[in-house]
């Protein structure tokens, strides 16, 4: 199973008293992400599906990436919180599928990635993704079974165009 982590793009800081789960994308984190999903084209990344978190950036950063997803967008609550094993469970629901995407937050997502490549987080272990980030995962989706099989910043993905 091949999985790609993205965590959204770059955000609006919070307004006094604003949901932290309404902050969208800014402009400029939309433009950036955009480019960065045409360096996952240049790589002939698709996904037949993605996974992601209810708030408003993740489900614009989700939508920004119509251009290499040939499926659905599915909205899971998992994807707000620290990981759990019902986030696992729900990953390993798609292991015949092709590629998917995850698209979430910070430290979670670094702390998911963690757990499934190294099966530990309990000693501080994280994987540091920038916003607009994405980190490929191959495997089946238990504790310490993935493999890393890239990191790829942003910057990087908007130099492959």
């Amino acid at each position: 199973m091949d999985v790609f982590v993205v965590r959204h793009a770059i955000a609006e800081d919070a307004a006094p008293g604003q949901d932290d789960a309404q902050r969208a994308l800014t402009r400029d984190g939309r433009r950036r992400f955009e480019r960065a999903v045409k360096g996952l084209r240049a790589l002939d990344v698709t996904f037949e599906r993605v996974l992601h978190s209810p708030w408003k950036r993740a489900v614009e950063t989700a939508e920004l990436l119509a251009p290499v997803v040939s499926g659905p967008l599915e909205e899971t609550p998992l994807l707000a919180k620290a990981p759990s094993p019902a986030l696992y469970e729900a990953l390993s629901r798609h292991t015949e599928e092709g590629p998917i995407a995850v698209v979430g937050h910070q430290p979670w997502l670094g702390e998911a990635i963690a757990w499934l490549v190294l099966g530990d987080t309990k000693h501080g272990g994280t994987i540091d993704l920038k916003k607009g980030g994405v980190v490929w995962l191959e495997g089946e989706p238990k504790r310490g079974e993935m493999r890393l099989r890239a990191h790829l910043p942003p910057r990087v993905l908007r130099a492959l165009r």
